[in-house]
């Protein structure tokens, strides 16, 4: 089986994940398949995987056949992970990997919506259904579309851009890709500071917000403390600093490092009297965030942003 993308930071979630023989492994953002087939690879193990998009069910078909009885796809959000594994009957796994954001299969279909390189219809949406891109450029408010693109995007000339968007609309529906980022690049100039594109933030903030991406990792991160196995295994690679903050605030709370006490940390009776303790659910081998190699980032300039975490599960029941 080919792969169409390289998946990024591979090596580093193999080391990070210890892919064992007759574990059982989540995959929560399949896309095109690289890390379920290289976890499939690295041990006799078995892998659910999970994706909203429809367009992966070829991808996956091919590995179930390389894999038969050892690779299942299923349907969905993988916030929605603890129920779309105990319909399977998984109530326990041995590790979760999450390759947070858009996949690089998404941003080479121009008629997807996520990039502005060639002309596309204002879509985004991972899932193909619900509210999309262009509904929210064309229905927010002026105030609601300036906070979501400076919250989202980190965009500074957020207020200057969604004033733009309301006038512009108001002659015509936004309906395409290159007509949104026209939009934005005659409001925002290009830097010889930042090689990013002056659309690229826009665009960051409304895919967000369309496939609410942060409320579903939040979702999922929860959702693996009652998954995983004592010694299990969660690996996140994000791409931007709201995702990676969102992972390193779960892992500084759940192993107990913030100083405080988390509400969501179980309890014990102490060993002085009875003052209750916290249990730490999590406990980090590596506290800073893992970034890519020099050699993949020049490879892949996709990567270059990439960040890796992990986290092992502790014996503390939640």
């Amino acid at each position: 089986m080919s792969l169409p993308h390289f998946p990024v930071m591979l090596p580093q979630m193999l080391s990070a994940m210890q892919p064992k023989a007759d574990a059982v492994y989540v995959d929560g953002t399949f896309g095109a398949g690289g890390y379920s087939k290289a976890l499939l690879e690295a041990a006799d193990c078995i892998v659910y995987a999970i994706d909203r998009d429809p367009d992966v069910a070829e991808t996956a078909k091919q590995l179930q056949s390389l894999f038969p009885n050892r690779f299942f796809l299923l349907a969905g959000s993988f916030s929605e992970m603890v129920a779309l594994l105990a319909a399977q009957k998984v109530h326990k796994v041995d590790g979760i990997v999450l390759d947070i954001g858009v996949s690089s299969m998404q941003l080479d279909q121009p008629e997807r919506g996520f990039s502005f390189r060639a002309d596309g219809a204002l879509d985004m949406r991972m899932s193909q259904s619900g509210i999309s891109a262009a509904d929210i450029v064309n229905s927010y408010g002026e105030e609601e579309l300036a906070n979501l693109i400076y919250e989202y995007g980190d965009e500074r000339k957020s207020r200057h851009i969604a004033n733009a968007i309301v006038k512009e609309r108001a002659v015509a529906p936004i309906t395409t890709t290159l007509q949104l980022a026209n939009i934005v690049r005659r409001v925002v100039r290009k830097s010889h500071k930042d090689a990013l594109d002056p659309a690229t933030r826009t665009f960051q903030a409304l895919r967000i917000e369309v496939n609410q991406e942060l409320a579903e990792l939040e979702a999922a991160l929860e959702a693996s403390e009652s998954l995983l196995k004592p010694q299990g295994r969660i690996v996140v690679v994000t791409f931007h600093s709201l995702e990676d903050k969102i992972v390193k605030r779960f892992f500084k709370s759940r192993s107990g490092e913030t100083g405080g006490v988390s509400r969501h940390l179980p309890f014990h009776e102490g060993t002085h009297g009875n003052v209750a303790e916290a249990l730490p659910t999590f406990f980090l081998e590596v506290r800073k965030a893992i970034p890519p190699d020099d050699e993949e980032v020049k490879e892949n300039v996709r990567s270059r942003s990439a960040k890796l975490r992990y986290a092992v599960r502790s014996e503390a029941l939640q």
